[in-house]
């Protein structure tokens, strides 16, 4: 036995080629029925398009457009409006305070926000800022979405042609230390997650009404938000996550699938408010963002025989997928979180050396694949050291790479 690369399986579908002008919002149009579910307001697909398209109309491509905003219809028709003009997603919690909010205008220089009423007391006017703000819940902003455009074509009046390769949004992440940090995805990046993270009616045949438990801001949110109107879902929009909540909102609803964590997971099986609901349609749970142990699946199993924990495992970086439990044989094994996706390559190395390992020895997990982002130029240096010599580790390798590419750039252009 040998130490090797891993591949992914079971790829169902080809993503589409990559030199195909294509962004991902053209990508996830499908019958999709957004609901908001403090309100009890629904968009239908129609009025889904009609206004994603009359927004755009009023936007220009190029720039960062920073989000603050709680979870709302409006949101989904901003995204896309955003996503078919080439105009970068930056996506902040309503939550985060106002220090965070201001520390990430400073590295991602939007030339325009979107706020609330609600959360516009959190945009530290700074003399130096050089973007506008408008208010979500405006007329102003209701206005921009009854704009009529003569031509009903797709979009077609952008200034530029969106590409693949093209930023589609920047996702922030705590990291391990010191304040947030930003990763670039692009619309390729999101176009193969999508592709790739199936739902569950491609194995059990059913339409699903899906909740959006989690805030649109981060990784996790985001992905089920795409997947649902790629999918042809109905999305219900949560504004608040407070267990009894989801609770209502699965009964009322008739919701099939919601994404949870482990500890979610632990509320359900301990609170006595699931007794107060009707949670006959729930079928399947996505569980993410950390470990969920073996006795809490089975306990959970017993509880709620007819629902089913899809586990996974994925980061920021990847578009929330890396690996995944799909169709009911791998749904089945409560010790496992799944099989390397199929659009994923990954290592486990030696932190030290680089090396490859062989099966079942611990190591650093190495991934590759056509989701993982395309730069993270957010992260800011906080220390310089002087080395006497390139370390063997995984950020030598790739100074070593860099510096060798650098000599023999030098080298050719001096014999030129």
């Amino acid at each position: 036995m040998s130490a090797s690369l891993c591949h992914g399986i079971l790829f169902l579908a080809p993503p589409p080629p990559l030199l195909l002008l294509l962004c991902n919002q053209h990508y996830c149009f499908g019958l999709n029925i957004p609901i908001n579910h403090a309100t009890g307001h629904r968009l239908t697909y129609y009025d889904f398009f009609f206004q994603t398209n009359s927004l755009a109309i009023s936007l220009s491509k190029g720039d960062v457009a920073f989000i603050l905003s709680p979870q709302s219809l409006q949101i989904p028709i901003l995204y896309f409006s955003l996503l078919s003009l080439g105009v970068i997603i930056s996506q902040a919690n309503p939550d985060d305070s106002g220090s965070d909010i201001t520390h990430l205008l400073n590295i991602s220089r939007p030339v325009i926000v979107f706020a609330t009423s609600q959360t516009y007391h959190k945009l530290i006017i700074n003399p130096t800022s050089n973007y506008c703000t408008v208010l979500m819940d405006s007329p102003e902003f209701l206005s921009f979405l009854t704009l009529y455009d003569d031509d009903n074509s797709i979009i077609n009046h952008r200034d530029g042609v969106v590409n693949q390769s093209d930023i589609a949004a920047i996702l922030y992440l705590s990291g391990t230390s010191g304040p947030k940090k930003g990763v670039q995805l692009t619309h390729r990046n999101l176009i193969v997650v999508i592709n790739a993270t199936t739902g569950a009616e491609q194995y059990y045949n059913e339409q699903l009404v899906s909740l959006a438990t989690r805030a649109l801001a981060g990784v996790f949110g985001f992905t089920v938000m795409m997947r649902a109107v790629s999918h042809e879902e109905t999305l219900v929009l949560l504004q608040t996550f407070e267990l009894e909540t989801i609770l209502e909102a699965v009964d009322k609803y008739k919701a099939n699938y919601m994404p949870v964590s482990p500890s979610e997971i632990v509320a359900l099986l301990i609170s006595d408010s699931t007794n107060k609901y009707d949670l006959s349609s729930l079928m399947f749970l996505g569980c993410g963002g950390a470990p969920l142990s073996e006795d809490v699946a089975v306990t959970f199993r017993d509880k709620f025989p007819n629902v089913e924990i899809l586990r996974g495992y994925g980061l920021t970086e990847t578009g929330a997928l890396a690996v995944a439990t799909k169709g009911p044989m791998e749904v089945s094994r409560l010790d496992s979180v799944g099989r390397l996706s199929e659009i994923m390559e990954a290592e486990i190395v030696d932190p030290i050396t680089s090396e490859a390992l062989f099966p079942g020895q611990e190591g650093e997990l190495w991934l590759c694949g056509q989701n993982v982002m395309k730069v993270a130029p957010y992260k800011q240096i906080r220390r310089v050291a002087f080395i006497n010599s390139i370390p063997r580790s995984h950020a030598g390798k790739i100074l070593r790479r860099e510096l060798v590419h650098r000599a023999l750039s030098a080298n050719f252009s001096t014999s030129s």
